[in-house]
């Protein structure tokens, strides 16, 4: 089993930053790649970041949004940049045993979400 924890969220301006942390514990040495979603009320998980081999991102963020990870702490970061308040959402960090993952279903492991609320 992997356990995360989220920590970072809050309340900001437009045009405002935010970071986001995910620490993660147990079975690390499974995982391969470490993703951001994010998720408003009524609607479907929306992918944002992932790092694995490779960095990747969702349209709506590239370019605003970097990821970047502190392996010995087993710790990924979501820098966030000029903010939107379309960017209000609950951010869940999630884990998978897979390369290449943008899609929930192929995350295995999740945190319990944190909020992040930009207003205009």
């Amino acid at each position: 089993q992997v356990q995360l924890v989220e920590s970072g969220g809050g309340l900001v301006q437009a045009g405002g930053s935010l970071r986001l942390s995910c620490a993660a514990s147990g079975r690390t040495f499974s995982i391969y790649t470490m993703g951001w979603f994010r998720q408003t009320p009524g609607k479907e998980r929306e992918f944002v970041a992932a790092i694995g081999r490779l960095t990747y991102f969702g349209d709506s963020v590239r370019g605003r949004f970097t990821i970047s990870r502190d392996a010995g702490k087993n710790t990924v970061y979501l820098q966030m940049n000029r903010l939107k308040p379309e960017d209000t959402a609950v951010y869940y960090c999630a884990a998978a045993q897979t390369y290449e993952s943008s899609r929930p279903n192929q995350y295995d492991y999740w945190g319990q979400g944190t909020q992040v609320t930009v207003s205009s």
